[in-house]
């Protein structure tokens, strides 16, 4: 049964670049299809990449034109779901390529992408995140003078019973990017990071083996 072959996976994770070798989104796109097929055709086991992009803004599937980037910076489109991102350095961007449990759960699958977000930032220290009813990702709650604000985003995409694409925890990165969007089509909250939260660097060398620990709990 293929809960049966969930329950015994095993997860390849391969880190494909960081600071300094930042990693082309085009570049990461192109790797995933052509992981996902091995997956697909049973060549190679459930894996995992992890890294951290170049600059770059990508737009799912259901970007509005109001959400693009008001100064003209470029936008890849990509075939995920949800709505515009940023990804760069100091964001710890992970793409699971798993199979998931038949009947196909999509929702439980990014369930299990949030909970292992959510996990981690406990690990290191910051506690209170939360999920956000009708809002996927990883916030922390609307409290002393600050709105909701989104610490983590998700984006799958399933082909042939596979997941890829996934998701972009901010460590330590420049939250400027949201000033000339509106951050997953959200414009009544606002973005953060771990370490804007816990008042000290916390970058993705240090959040990395926590992801590492946690990343085999999504194939269960």
């Amino acid at each position: 049964m293929p809960s049966d072959r969930r329950s015994v996976a095993v997860m390849r994770i391969e880190h494909v670049g960081f600071d300094p070798d930042f990693v082309d989104y085009q570049q990461a796109w192109d790797l995933q299809r052509e992981v996902h097929a091995r997956v697909v055709s049973g060549e190679q086991e459930d894996t995992t990449l992890l890294l951290e992009h170049q600059r770059v803004y990508t737009a799912g599937k259901r970007t509005a034109w109001y959400d693009r980037p008001t100064d003209g910076s470029p936008v890849v489109d990509v075939d995920r779901g949800g709505r515009i991102t940023w990804h760069g350095p100091g964001q710890l961007t992970g793409y699971p390529i798993v199979h998931l449990p038949v009947p196909l759960d999509v929702v439980g699958h990014v369930r299990r992408l949030e909970q292992l977000m959510m996990d981690v930032c406990s690990d290191v220290g910051l506690q209170g995140t939360v999920r956000v009813e009708g809002r996927s990702g990883v916030w922390l709650p609307a409290g002393d003078g600050k709105p909701e604000r989104k610490l983590g985003q998700i984006g799958v995409r399933v082909s042939h019973d596979v997941a890829m694409h996934g998701f972009a925890l901010n460590c330590n990165c420049d939250l400027s990017w949201a000033n000339i969007i509106v951050p997953c089509g959200i414009s009544d909250a606002g973005v953060t990071s771990i370490s804007q939260e816990l008042g000290r660097d916390v970058t993705v060398q240090e959040v990395l083996p926590y992801i590492e620990k946690r990343l085999p709990d999504i194939l269960r």
